[in-house]
Order: structure tokens, then C-alpha cells, then sequence
């Protein structure tokens, strides 16, 4: 049984082996101590001359990749915690992902930025936020998020090789020791990888810095054997482990039916999975981890209500309280979406208690 974390750290060791264009920098990646989450463990031994201890400056740990991608190498930055990604954000935001434009695309910035996000560990209001609504808006980055289904190493490694513009990899803290579960696994759910009809791929220069036919999955994951679904959740990251365990609690308990949609790209989003079960369903529930207002799900059901306001019978929206996140254990867990929440709300919806566009 392989974990999100190892599958990181072996897909790591495959590519800085297979291609010395791989550059992996960060603050305190270097063994013994092998980086804060351990993803970067072992690098340094086996490729000390492709990997980079950094001062502590974030800005400037991402200013001198993007260097480096202008200059043809592959560089992998790890932000300690997501909550350092404002230190970067000129860099990011006026730099990185403007360079191709700004110079007729005659460069590319293939950087990866690695970086967990999430709560749940007790780490206080300055390390435990979820931030990456802060960058969904941004044009020219990518935003991935991996989840435990298929193979996150298999998305960072797509990440690191396929993208040309800079790639902002989101981790939750809480994915790293989940099981990964392969799409094919037989169990008390069924996951099918969502495949758009009539997909179409343009040259790389007009693909969102894409320079192979790859997409990023979508999963949709459903009780086996039970009957149509009746409620669309949709969900990333860690948020969707904890849907799950919800959906099947809902489907024994209450014979409230689900189907889950899990994307692993949020930037540039591909709205057909959610729109497919939508239109199965007519009710829609988004979950996330970070503040509600202004969120990716207001950004979702934004698109989904443009296309099918007419056929959606109930949407709600579910996401953290807007405060900053206590260390408080109990008022961090009060604070943050968590099971109940989520079955509460989802009940809710299947009888249509309240109905919030």
C-alpha cells in the first residue's frame, strides 16, 4: 500500500534520475531532515547536485526559478506552508506567468511550485490556512491539486514535464498519509476517471502551456450497486476524502444517493464532469477548505447556474467560517467543514430545506 506522500517522493526520485533539467529547491529540503512534510526525502543524497537548500526567502526562492525555467531547466519549488505563498505572490503573479506573453511567446517558465495547504493539525492561524483562492484568478497559472485516487505522483510528474507555464501544486497536509487508491480498485465504490465527449488539444503556444495531449482527471466516484444518484457533491483535495466517507454514510443511513466529482486541476477548470452529473442529479453541493466568500466554489456554481440555472433545483455551498483558524483543536474542528457539516447540508438539499443560489 502505497501513501500520497510516498507516491510524491518515488515520483520525485524517478524524474530527478531520468532528467538532470530537474532542479528541486526549498528551505530545509536537504537530509537528514529531508523538508518539513518529508516529500523531499532522500533527494539530496542520491542527486546532491539537483537539489538547492534555500535562505529563507520565499520571493526570492521563486524569483531565482523562474530564472531558471527561462534558461531551459525543469526547477521544483517547495513553499514550506501555503501560508508563505503571499511572500511569493509578485513573483508568481507579476513575473512567472507574464513572461510568455510579455515576450511573444519566444519563452517558457516550466516551474512547478510545490507547497501543502490545510488545517486539522493544530498549527495555529499563520500555518494552517487554505489559500489557494487567492491565485485561482490568476492567468497563466495552473493550479493542480492532487487527491488519493490514481497516482499523485503520476500528476506532479505530468506537472513538472508537460506544463510550460508554471504549475502551482497544492498538497493538504492531511492527503500525505492517505492510502492512495487506484481508479481500477474494486471496493464499496466504484471511480470512474470522467472523459469529455469530443475533447479536442490545440498546438502547445494556445493549450494553457500544455505540451502534450494530457488532461488532468477528473474522478467521479459513486456507491456500487446502488441506485441513480440524486445529490452532486463536488470536491478536491482532502476535502473530497472526507466526502467520501460522508456519501457512503448518507447512501446506508439515510438512502440519500451521491455521486462525488474530485477534479485534480482547478486552473484552467473543466467544468463538463460537474456539469454531467448536474444534469443527472439537479442538485449540487460544493465543499472546500478555504473561506466561503469569494471561494472556488462560488466560482463553480457561478458557471454551473450560467448554463443550467433552469434545471438545478437546489445549490448550496460549503467551506470554512471566515476567521482566522485558531490552534485550538476544538475550535479549529468547529471551524472547518468536517463530516457532519457536510451530512447535515447534504440532507438538506435532498429535502430541499433551504435553497441558496
Amino acid at each position: 500500500m502505497t501513501t500520497v506522500l510516498e507516491s510524491l517522493n518515488q515520483s520525485l526520485h524517478r524524474l530527478l534520475a531520468s532528467d538532470n533539467r530537474i532542479i528541486v529547491i526549498g528551505e530545509d529540503i536537504l537530509d537528514p531532515y529531508g523538508g518539513a512534510f518529508k516529500v523531499t526525502r532522500g533527494l539530496s543524497t542520491e542527486y546532491p547536485d539537483q537539489v538547492i537548500s534555500s535562505p529563507i526567502s520565499e520571493a526570492g526562492i521563486v524569483g531565482f526559478a523562474t530564472g531558471m525555467a527561462l534558461r531551459g531547466l525543469l526547477p521544483v519549488v517547495e513553499i514550506m506552508f501555503g501560508d508563505f505563498i503571499t511572500l511569493a505572490a509578485d513573483q508568481i503573479i507579476n513575473h512567472a506567468v507574464k513572461f510568455r506573453w510579455m515576450y511573444n511567446d519566444q519563452v517558457n517558465v516550466p516551474l512547478v511550485i510545490r507547497t501543502p495547504m490545510g488545517g486539522r493539525r493544530g498549527y495555529g492561524p499563520t500555518h494552517s490556512q487554505t489559500l489557494e483562492k487567492l491565485l485561482l484568478g490568476v492567468p497563466g497559472l495552473n493550479v493542480l491539486a492532487p487527491c488519493s485516487i490514481g497516482e499523485p505522483g503520476d500528476l506532479l510528474a505530468r506537472a513538472i514535464k508537460d506544463f510550460e507555464d508554471p504549475v502551482l501544486f497544492i498538497e493538504n497536509k492531511l492527503l500525505y498519509l492517505q492510502t492512495v487508491h487506484s481508479v481500477s480498485e474494486k471496493g464499496d465504490h466504484s471511480i470512474k476517471t470522467f472523459n469529455p465527449k469530443n475533447k479536442t488539444r490545440s498546438d502547445s503556444t494556445k493549450n494553457n502551456g500544455i505540451t502534450s495531449e494530457y488532461s488532468p482527471p477528473t474522478y467521479l466516484i459513486r456507491i456500487n450497486n446502488a441506485p441513480e444518484p440524486t445529490l452532486s457533491i463536488a470536491a478536491y483535495g482532502y476535502m473530497a476524502e472526507i466526502v467520501l466517507q460522508v456519501i457512503h454514510e448518507l447512501a446506508y443511513k439515510h438512502e440519500l444517493f451521491c455521486e462525488l466529482v474530485v477534479p485534480t486541476q482547478l486552473v484552467p477548470w473543466n467544468i463538463d464532469a460537474v456539469l454531467s452529473s448536474c444534469r443527472l442529479t439537479g442538485k449540487l453541493l460544493l465543499v472546500e477548505e478555504g473561506t466561503l466568500s469569494l471561494g472556488w466554489g462560488a466560482e463553480i456554481l457561478s458557471r454551473v447556474s450560467e448554463i443550467l440555472i433552469s434545471e438545478l433545483s437546489a445549490v448550496r455551498r460549503l467551506a470554512a467560517l471566515e476567521y482566522p483558524i485558531p490552534g485550538s483543536e476544538p475550535l479549529e474542528s468547529a471551524l472547518l467543514p468536517g463530516k457532519e457539516s457536510i451530512k447535515r447540508t447534504a440532507l438538506e438539499i435532498a429535502y430541499n430545506k433551504r435553497n441558496h443560489l
